[in-house]
């Protein structure tokens, strides 16, 4: 296992690929811009940076691509046909492995085919940590302090608008499967036609319709927590946005590259008569997910993180710590548990 090598980026000339080349320079890492496409891989960033072009259907190739590496992040849509490949090369190459997916269906391939893989090389493949997905696990596995059980887990996604890049209209168009919740326990397909409702979100959305859409999170929480009921729930405002063919990509309104978008994650845990929060809110959902994942790559780096495996964020990292660590670090961006201490009793 290579603890001291570079941290390779594939899908670095991506939109949100530049976010994170920028963050792990900021961190003081070193980046090495990877990629499908030989002229975009070039093209992207500055200076003298690495920089790799390959494909992921030659196995050989591709892991000695990795074969200095200490962690890879995938950063490459969509993540079911690039996920597998470039995880199993990572973890025969010895180097860590995280991506940003929110595809349940890639989170459940990695966990089944990776986890004894990973652990016999010593490594970690850590899927979804980003803003969908490992946002929400980090805030749940936070707010049970040192518990794993809860009898209902509500995760709701506000956003003030959504405007699409090029891969997430790619994901969503290959991403067929059945989306999942849990209910009784168990991992079962989301009712047809999905629940609809209203949420109450903090400041600055308020109440919202929102509909059941659940993202990779609930496969992640799955994966550690023992949750009877585990919802997930985004405002159908931003789907209009989705689904208009119009709607432009997301254009930068600060010298970060972000745009304006605001977002709200609010999760609601319930055990027994006791009820607690967690709330998170800030600035543009691909910029965030850049920290996100460079907080676990630094983790991996310095050993801050529990052991290997194909696993969770919240069972890779300590949830409050790397909360803290983001909300430090991250400009605009609140983390809060509004009610009392949060702590289930």
């Amino acid at each position: 296992m290579n603890t001291s090598g570079p941290v390779l980026v594939y899908g670095a000339p991506g939109h949100t690929g530049r976010f994170v080349v920028d963050e792990l320079l900021h961190r003081g890492l070193v980046p090495v811009l990877a990629g499908r496409s030989a002229d975009r891989v070039a093209a992207a960033g500055s200076g003298d940076l690495e920089r790799r072009a390959f494909g992921l259907d030659d196995p050989a190739r591709l892991r000695a691509a990795l074969a200095d590496i200490a962690v890879v992040v995938n950063c490459a849509g969509p993540f079911l046909d690039t996920a597998l490949p470039l995880a199993r090369a990572a973890v025969a190459a010895g180097a860590h492995y995280l991506d940003v997916t929110a595809e349940q269906q890639v989170v459940r391939d990695l966990y089944a085919e990776l986890d004894g893989p990973a652990r016999a090389a010593g490594v970690a493949v850590v899927p979804a940590m980003a803003f969908y997905g490992g946002l929400a696990d980090l805030l749940v596995t936070a707010v049970l302090a040192d518990e794993t059980r809860a009898d209902e887990v509500d995760v709701a996604i506000g956003l003030d608008r959504w405007w699409p890049t090029a891969g997430t209209r790619a994901t969503g168009a290959r991403n067929t499967f059945a989306r999942q919740v849990v209910r009784g326990g168990r991992l079962v397909p989301l009712p047809d036609p999905a629940p609809t409702g209203t949420w109450d979100f903090p400041p600055p959305l308020g109440e919202q319709p929102v509909v059941q859409l659940p993202f990779s999170e609930v496969i992640t929480i799955h994966r550690h927590l023992d949750v009877g009921e585990l919802r997930s729930h985004l405002n159908t405002a931003p789907l209009d946005d989705l689904h208009d063919t119009s709607t432009p990509p997301p254009a930068a309104t600060d010298e970060h590259g972000r745009s304006a978008q605001r977002f709200v994650v609010d999760v609601v845990v319930r055990r027994g008569a006791d009820r607690a929060r967690a709330v998170a809110a800030g600035r543009d959902i691909y910029a965030v997910t850049a920290p996100i994942v460079v907080e676990g790559a630094a983790r991996l780096l310095d050993g801050r993180h529990r052991g290997a495996g194909a696993v969770a964020p919240g069972t890779a990292f300590d949830a409050r710590d790397v909360l803290a660590s983001l909300e430090r670090g991250v400009e605009g961006l609140a983390i809060g548990y509004p009610v009392g201490d949060q702590r289930m009793r």
